[in-house]
């Protein structure tokens, strides 16, 4: 099913183009994004087909636009006052491309898009769970550093289960959304998922997340099945290869989601007290009649890697002991 059209149009010929390949290089993004640097290829294109989304600057604008029939029309402003086009929606052109999709994407869902038909699986995508019973293990280090190595080659959304991640903080940066709303739209079964989803995605580097829930109450009462349901929402909606569950405890259900893993990585530690949690961990999966979550489950021991507190730490953990750690890691499992 061909995607419906996201056109961008700016008389800055970079701007246009640079934010359209980095758009559409974005295989999670539900458009076909084309960009014009006059007005005049932007009328002859409308000519023959139709534009669903116009995102375009406002020295480009013109009477000749709004006759256009264009289903919905978004001003690229660059902090000028705009009183002869108050009527359309506006975004500050000079940020992030991220922040560009996610203003569009959130304007769009809450204008009742049409329904987004799903195309044909190109390929499964794979659920690494990332999980440990033993506290302290360097969980999320592994996670995130296992995430950037895949994205260098892959689609990866990597996905933070913890009570407390503090993304906010280590990524200085604030978010407009997080996980929370996404389960709040995924229970609505509106046809404007999607859309919220890429309103949602931050990228870091070049791996694709969705900001922690703040407050631990808000996804607590998620249902193991209801989980299942929000993930294979993100499955059939996105051609990602890969998505990263960074699992802790207060995941109902923990079990229901680790089961549908592709594959399970298990950070550890040799003391006593470590080694007694894992025992009772893989006695209760016995029990549970779950040996198919042990099979795929590998025990890691993790490098000790020392962080400095001045430059990128994602960088530092790509490009120290525990991304050397990683990628022998992948090699040895042929994952890149």
């Amino acid at each position: 099913m061909k995607k419906s059209i996201f056109a961008v149009c700016d008389l800055e010929a970079s701007y246009a183009c640079n934010l359209m390949d980095y758009l559409n290089e974005k295989r999670t993004t539900p458009f076909e994004v084309q960009a014009f640097t006059n007005v005049e290829s932007l009328q002859s294109f409308a000519k023959d087909n139709e534009i669903e989304i116009l995102l375009i600057s406002t020295r480009a604008m013109c009477n000749e636009i709004r006759d256009l029939p264009i289903s919905r029309t978004i001003i690229l402003s660059e902090g000028e006052t705009l009183q002869d086009l108050e009527e359309y929606p506006f975004i500050y052109k000079y940020q992030s491309s991220d922040q560009i999709l996610s203003e569009v994407m959130e304007y769009y869902a809450e204008l009742n898009p049409r329904p987004y038909i799903l195309g044909s699986v190109a390929h499964k995508t794979k659920l690494y769970g990332i999980y440990s019973p033993v506290g302290r293990s360097r969980r999320t280090s592994f996670a995130l550093t296992l995430g950037e190595i895949l994205a260098e080659t892959k689609q990866v959304l990597y996905l933070n289960f913890e009570e407390f991640a503090g993304f906010e903080e280590l990524f200085q940066t604030k978010c407009r959304a997080d996980l929370s709303d996404l389960i709040y739209f995924s229970r609505q079964k509106e046809n404007g998922f999607i859309f919220r989803l890429n309103s949602v995605i931050q990228t870091f580097h070049g791996l694709q997340y969705v900001p922690p829930a703040i407050s631990p109450a808000d996804i607590r009462d998620v249902s193991g099945s209801e989980w299942m349901e929000f993930l294979q929402d993100i499955m059939n909606y996105c051609d990602y290869d890969v998505i990263i569950l960074d699992l802790s405890e207060q995941v109902d259900e923990l079990f229901q989601i680790l089961k549908s893993c592709d594959r399970i990585y298990m950070p550890v530690q040799e003391d006593m007290i470590s080694q007694a949690k894992i025992a009772q961990y893989e006695k209760l999966i016995q029990m549970l009649d779950l040996q198919e979550v042990l099979d795929k489950t590998q025990k890691l021991r993790l490098p000790i890697q020392t962080m400095q507190k001045e430059g990128d730490m994602i960088q530092q953990l790509v490009w120290g002991e525990m991304g050397d750690y990683v990628r022998k890691l992948l090699w040895e499992e042929e994952l890149i």
